[in-house]
């Protein structure tokens, strides 16, 4: 009974795991974020800085601290 048990150890012990590769990663672009080029990052700012500019130009409108005419 000890025997086997010895030599059930030593089996596991003796079938080491071969080391995987290392994983090749794959590098990301540097031009491009979500996928978009400068030129689409621009439009995709200055559409976002004007409707910040329209919807705090529309709550001062809402709330009478600034007149249209």
């Amino acid at each position: 009974m000890l025997d086997d048990l010895r030599s059930s150890i030593d089996f596991s012990f003796s079938e080491e795991e071969e080391p995987t590769p290392p994983s090749t990663r794959r590098r990301r672009r540097r031009g491009q974020f979500l996928g978009m080029t400068a030129a689409q990052r621009f439009v995709l700012s200055l559409l976002l800085f004007l409707m910040t500019v329209v919807l705090g130009m529309l709550c001062l409108v809402v709330t009478g601290r600034m007149m249209l005419f």
